[in-house]
């Protein structure tokens, strides 16, 4: 009997022709393996027929490789961008890290001995000026006691004084000898008349109606007035601490400073006394004359000081250079 066989249908591959990968040229499509052929019989090799089952768990066999190797190059792929964009941001860090290290080793650096000499005069200079700074309150006017009656004034004021004074006995003394009977009783009225004139004389108010001299007492007062002005204002000037004796490290930039007549001066400011010694006109005008020294002085420092701040921004030396007190 003879057999009848049946024209093996080819299975067909489910998976696709070329498989594209990213970052990978087109893979082939995997070759099927040739089915072996029966022995004993001449026609072509064919494969039995397989059913809907079967063709479904080939489909599955193919496509888990294809998969697989999907699922194995994703993670690759991913790193090797994570790798790029890493790559892409160390120069950056890199620049920054540079930067920083090589700021951190200026810091390190010790400073040059210019710069060690600068900060130490800035520092000698700011000194200074914070020391003498009361200088600029100094009250010219008041120190200077313009208006200081003179010894002309005050002797003529003198003579006047003993004048109405001389007047005011003579007329008395008329007067009393009216009433011992020694002279006669009109020689004694007349001298009380005149003595009751000369003493209205002596009144202020009715001595400045014929006459605009200040008095003896008046140039007294006045004298002592400015005085005691000029020592208030001194001892404003000194205050607890004394001034002209701190101002005295100014004398390299005023040569003046170091003249052996204010060596006195110097030594009471230094014990905190000054005030009280200025007694006479002649000790405040010698005061009056450090304090004008000083303040040249005061002016050259704090010019010396503004060209050091000047020279050390320029030169870059921010720990020289004088930084301004925050607002508050």
């Amino acid at each position: 009997m003879a057999e009848h066989q049946r024209p093996a249908q080819t299975v067909q591959d489910p998976s696709p022709g070329a498989v594209l990968r990213p970052g990978r040229a087109a893979d082939p499509a995997p070759v099927q393996a040739p089915v072996a052929t029966p022995s004993g019989s001449g026609s072509p090799a064919t494969a039995p027929q397989q059913g809907p089952e079967a063709q479904a768990a080939a489909l599955a066999t193919a496509t888990v490789p294809l998969a697989d190797t999907a699922a194995d190059q994703a993670p690759a792929v991913a790193a090797d961008e994570g790798a790029g964009e890493k790559s892409g941001e160390n120069p950056a860090d890199g620049s920054e890290q540079g930067a920083a290290a090589e700021s951190d080793n200026a810091e390190q650096k010790p400073p040059a001995p210019d710069q060690v000499q600068a900060e130490a005069r800035q520092r000698q200079l700011r000194l200074m000026l914070s020391q003498c700074d009361r200088v600029l309150l100094m009250d010219f006017e008041r120190l200077a006691m313009a208006d200081w009656p003179d010894d002309f004034t005050l002797a003529t004021a003198k003579r006047n004084r003993d004048l109405w004074l001389f007047s005011a006995v003579a007329a008395a003394l008329l007067f009393l000898s009216g009433l011992t009977g020694l002279v006669p009783a009109w020689v004694a009225g007349t001298g009380f008349g005149a003595f009751v004139v000369v003493m209205l004389l002596g009144v202020p108010a009715v001595r400045r109606i014929y006459n605009a001299h200040p008095s003896y007492f008046d140039v007294i007062m006045k004298r002592r007035r400015m005085l005691s002005d000029a020592r208030a204002h001194a001892a404003h000037l000194e205050g607890q601490e004394g001034l002209i004796w701190q101002c005295a490290r100014m004398a390299e930039f005023n040569v003046a400073l170091r003249n052996n007549r204010f060596n006195r001066l110097l030594r009471l400011s230094e014990q905190r006394v000054l005030p009280r010694y200025l007694t006479r006109r002649e000790h405040v005008r010698l005061y009056l004359i450090y304090l004008l020294e000083a303040e040249k002085a005061y002016g050259r420092v704090q010019a010396a000081f503004f060209d050091g701040n000047q020279q050390a921004l320029d030169r870059g030396w921010k720990d020289v250079a004088a930084e301004p007190e925050p607002r508050t």
